[in-house]
């Protein structure tokens, strides 16, 4: 469905809400003094690419009266493309990192409390894109001044909702050996320690983990019942 790109959003915005968009939406509609990207009937649907810290205030604020379900989008797999300052396209290439669907942790730390609300629910995109980057000296020193100009969404080869606490205990592990620490968590999913600290703090925060001790500084805990 073809949506109208308002204001400053990205490619990547845009078209990941022309992919959740249907027949009958309205867009960019004003709610308890908040811009909801689309309402679908009683549902508010809210997109963001990134930093969910930037939304939460106006996460906390609807889900009191609305249901509201936020989209994030999560790049499976990415190309990188290069362009010149005149925008032309200079090379490009394939990004070695792939996103997971256990990745959307990196951002829930911000907002784990919302998943216990009634009215939240979180939706899933798993991407293809392309991120434009221009050599122009404007960027972060760690791409030597290399900016990211825009993210293109390529494709979408999966989407996962979670409406429920509960729908979350599918990123723990069956044969999990109980109680656990993050470490070892994260030994068992193969993924960082520092993605399986933030899994566990929000699973904590869920209610589907609690804490049964200790050992030695590390945090051993089991799934709630």
């Amino acid at each position: 469905m073809k949506v109208a790109n308002f204001g400053n959003e990205s490619s990547l915005h845009s078209a990941a809400k022309a992919w959740v968009a249907k027949e009958g939406d309205k867009f960019e509609v004003l709610v308890d003094g908040f811009v909801v990207d689309i309402i679908r009937g009683d549902l508010l649907i809210e997109v963001q690419t990134r930093n969910f810290s930037a939304v939460r205030e106006k996460l906390q604020s609807l889900v009191k009266n609305h249901s509201v379900r936020l989209v994030y989008p999560i790049a499976a797999e990415k190309t990188i493309v290069h362009v010149n300052e005149n925008g032309k396209v200079v090379r490009r290439r394939a990004s070695p990192k792939k996103g997971q669907l256990i990745d959307l942790f990196d951002e829930l730390v911000r907002i784990p409390h919302l998943v216990r609300e009634k009215n939240f629910e979180l939706m899933v995109l798993v991407t293809k894109e392309e991120e434009t980057r221009c050599n122009d000296g404007r960027g972060s020193w760690r791409r030597r001044g290399i900016s990211i100009r825009d993210h293109h969404l390529k494709g979408v080869v999966g989407s996962f909702q979670f409406k429920h606490v509960d729908d979350y205990r599918c990123f723990l592990p069956k044969n999990l050996v109980q109680p656990f620490t993050s470490r070892q968590l994260s030994q068992h999913l193969d993924v960082s320690l520092r993605l399986a600290r933030r899994m566990t703090y929000c699973l904590r925060e869920m209610g589907v983990l609690k804490i049964e001790g200790k050992i030695r500084r590390a945090l051993l805990y089991k799934i709630s019942t």
